[in-house]
């Protein structure tokens, strides 16, 4: 069986890399560049520090701060339009998965033509998009280095994901120090999307012994330092580590692809326009409850990773101790208990199955689910 592993051609890392950064954006030889990013960021002056680090290196900048949580085919659009107004040679994305996913789109578009939703699914593209610099300022998502690229249509309430090779970023920055104060409710809900990605990769039908190598060590990572990052913002050894956890967790994921959780995630977050990662922590002991049926032995691993002295227990009682130490996790981070307090209802269920069963993400899935399965899990869930 053959594989593909799909990564960045440049990942930097470590606190104060923002300012290598700007010198390989230098060094590349780009002039104008969009920056795709998030009102917020505009307004606390993160997008002025980056314009300003390439302003003196003779790079100019235009700037998008119209992504949405969730972005929407509406936020490319507009993005799209300025790119071209201003004849933007490269795009910079800043931020969370958000700004990331929005400028993949642009940058996509931009280059092939068309508009977003002919490129759902795998691999539709024909042509590389526009050159992406994607600097990332939280430990969650890893939409900064994967080919991964979730945008929200409007019309029909549902998350299209298109996975493909051309959407994978030239660069990738993860400068801690932009990660530094960010309200401990982000920090717990992006962690805790980034052990989704670990332990979905690690169940995967399509892990290698690549991505379970990392896997398993973002996991461990996770375990030891997302409960610091929460509770205290400003350490920056708590930082460092969980964006090193979130990156190594998006490699294994980029590669191994994801399963129910994400493909139920989505759905909810494309349905009520809820934040993803809290989903994703809501949703994960439900579904590896369900998978816990086909590959307890994988879950022991899980369960090992996150502190448990697994000797002596089967695989069954090990993949219920990993199930347990992901739900005192989520706890001890403060994420609600179920969907239902996010504003989930019963009665939208079988569409959201529907849905979810459509989904790319699930084809990974070690176990094929019925549409009474996955309602069941959502229920479950609620």
């Amino acid at each position: 069986m053959t594989s593909a592993f799909f990564i960045p051609t440049v990942n930097l890392m470590g606190a104060g890399c923002l300012k290598d950064a700007a010198d390989t954006i230098q060094a590349q030889g780009f002039k104008n560049g969009l920056i795709v990013t998030d009102n917020v960021l505009n307004q606390i002056g993160v997008v002025k520090q980056v314009q300003d680090l390439l302003s003196e290196r003779d790079v100019s900048t235009v700037v998008f701060d119209g992504t949405q949580p969730n972005p929407t085919i509406g936020n490319v659009n507009a993005g799209l339009a300025l790119l071209k107004q201003h004849q933007c040679d490269f795009v910079i994305s800043l931020g969370g998965g958000s700004p990331h996913d929005c400028a993949k789109g642009v940058a996509l578009v931009a280059a092939n033509g068309g508009q977003i939703g002919d490129y759902e699914g795998v691999d539709q593209s024909a042509k590389p998009m526009l050159p992406l610099i994607a600097i990332n300022t939280t430990a969650g998502t890893a939409s900064e280095m994967t080919r991964f690229c979730i945008i929200t249509d409007e019309e029909r309430h549902i998350k299209m994901a298109i996975v493909d090779k051309h959407t994978t970023p030239l660069i990738s920055v993860n400068d801690p120090e932009l990660m530094l104060a960010k309200p401990a409710s982000l920090t717990a809900a992006t962690g805790m999307d980034a052990l989704t990605h670990a332990v979905e990769a690690y169940v995967s039908i399509a892990a290698t012994p690549i991505t379970d190598a990392v896997a398993i060590k973002a996991i461990e990572l996770i375990q030891a330092h997302l409960r610091t990052a929460v509770a205290n913002g400003d350490d920056i050894e708590a930082r460092e580590q969980m964006a090193y956890a979130q990156f190594m967790a998006g490699m294994a994921f980029n590669n191994a692809s994801l399963g129910y959780v994400h493909a139920m995630a989505h759905q909810l977050g494309g349905f009520y326009n809820l934040p993803h990662g809290v989903c994703n922590a809501i949703l994960l002991p439900h579904v590896q409850r369900y998978n816990a049926q086909v590959c307890p032995e994988r879950l022991r691993d899980v369960a090992k990773a996150m502190g448990v002295n697994v000797a002596g227990m089967t695989p069954e009682q090990g993949a219920d101790a990993a199930i347990s130490a992901i739900v005192t996790l989520a706890k001890d981070v403060g994420i609600p208990n179920g969907i239902e307090q996010l504003g989930a209802k019963l009665e939208d269920i079988p569409t959201l199955a529907d849905n979810a069963l459509k989904d790319a993400c699930g084809f990974t899935n070690p176990k094929q689910a019925t549409r009474d399965e996955i309602s069941e899990i959502f229920q479950a869930a609620m």
